[in-house]
């Protein structure tokens, strides 16, 4: 038996990455809990890095497109002449893949980076292979599966792969993998749609978290600011311009307010339009992207943090937002509810509707301080109850070693004790 602790290696598509602070999390907690990770990530982020942690994590990382065209393809052939028969199986696989999603070039390339990421996970003593999304991190570990490399297994976040489910292969990647792991029972249910019933049950519930930083210091009390924040990349899913337009609604109605959308992205633009339109140019900032303490500060400043997205899986922002004891305005979106209790720790609206999430803002930002300090309390214990990353990324220590019949090292004395615990 191999000695020493087992060894996973992390496979995304861009990483680390400004929006995947929660993956940073996971991998810095499985080390904790004793498992040995090798980073491995397609391609290079396509924003500037601003957070520590991640800069760090670069260092860390290879990137698969680094070696160029002409080293994917050094790879590819060197595979062809060694491996000839796994190799013909990898390449029809990839053109059934590649047809399915009506990308065949992809798919060639995907098989080119699974030739090099094998020979990489050789060299570094691989055992098992997690990708993150079930795009196409996956179809690389599909194909580095069939080239001969290690088991593999992927996280599935959405709403991407529950939009394209029989583009992207879903069943058939299910199908291929040691397990699958869903962020959300929601989520859990909609991977159970597109595979077979004897699948089922090797799709595990294993949820996104935050970590100490979030989770140690306790509720901060509310600020007496009308002030909201939106964390959140500017793009169409994460419903920013109804979130102006319920703005607007509400300077109309003479509410006192101060909005923040923390994030970047594709919608700036537009949004930067809208809120001209509307004349709320002294109300509404986009901050850009920020490090994750920039993010922390922004919703301690804040009375409330807003989420009106149209599709998700399970955000982690509301996770962040609940563990600093900030109730949340979100949508009845996927896996949100099982986070977010209407009048409980926040408040859950129709997604795409700006005349409800306006009622809804305006509620919040007349309710007493002392009710929000209540229901701060209520969403700091939802979060400990099933957001706490050390306890999580346990759960997947253990899938891993179940898969690879190996035992990781001995964990902290402290770590057991809070995996255990709350």
């Amino acid at each position: 038996m191999t000695a020493g602790p087992l060894c996973v290696a992390y496979l995304v598509n861009q990483y680390p990455h400004v929006s995947h602070s929660f993956i940073r999390r996971e991998i810095r907690a499985a080390e904790e809990d004793g498992l040995r990770v090798l980073r491995v990530s397609i391609r290079r982020p396509s924003v500037t890095l601003v957070d520590k942690g991640d800069q760090e994590e670069q260092w860390q990382t290879q990137v698969l497109l680094d070696r160029g065209l002409l080293g994917l393809a050094a790879a590819c052939a060197w595979t062809a002449g060694t491996r000839p028969v796994r190799w013909v199986r990898a390449a029809v696989l990839a053109w059934r893949l590649g047809r399915r999603s009506g990308r065949r070039l992809r798919a060639a390339v995907y098989l080119a980076e699974a030739c090099l990421l094998v020979r990489w996970l050789r060299r570094g003593g691989a055992e098992h292979l997690h990708a993150h999304f079930g795009t196409n991190p996956t179809d690389v570990a599909v194909l580095a599966r069939v080239l001969g490399g290690p088991p593999f297994s992927f996280t599935v976040h959405g709403p991407e792969e529950f939009d394209r489910p029989e583009a992207l292969s879903l069943g058939d990647k299910i199908a291929r993998a040691a397990f699958v792991v869903a962020v959300s029972s929601f989520g859990r249910s909609q991977l159970f749609r597109w595979c077979r019933p004897n699948d089922w049950p090797r799709v595990r519930v294993v949820r996104c978290g935050v970590d100490a930083a979030f989770l140690d210091g306790g509720p901060i009390p509310p600020t007496a600011e009308p002030r909201l924040v939106c964390v959140g990349r500017l793009a169409e899913q994460k419903g920013q311009l109804v979130l102006v337009d319920a703005a607007a609604r509400l300077a109309k109605s003479g509410v006192d307010f101060q909005l923040v959308l923390a994030g970047d992205g594709p919608m700036r633009p537009q949004i930067e339009s809208a809120i001209a339109a509307h004349g709320l140019g002294d109300r509404v900032r986009i901050t850009g992207w920020l490090s994750n303490d920039a993010v922390r500060a922004e919703m301690v400043a804040a009375r409330l943090v807003v989420l009106p997205s149209f599709a998700e899986g399970l955000p982690v922002v509301l996770m962040e937002a609940l563990a600093l004891g900030r109730p949340v305005v979100t949508t009845y979106v996927a896996g949100i509810p099982e986070l977010v209790r209407n009048g409980a720790n926040g408040w859950l609206v129709p997604a795409g509707d700006p005349v409800a999430l306006a009622e809804a803002l305006a509620e919040g930002l007349r309710t007493g301080t002392a009710r929000l300090e209540d229901m701060g309390r209520a969403g700091v214990e939802a979060v400990r109850a099933a957001h706490d990353i050390r306890r999580e990324a346990s759960k997947l220590v253990e899938l891993f070693t179940e898969t690879s019949g190996r035992t990781p090292a001995a964990r902290p004395d402290s770590v057991v004790a809070t995996a255990g615990g709350k």
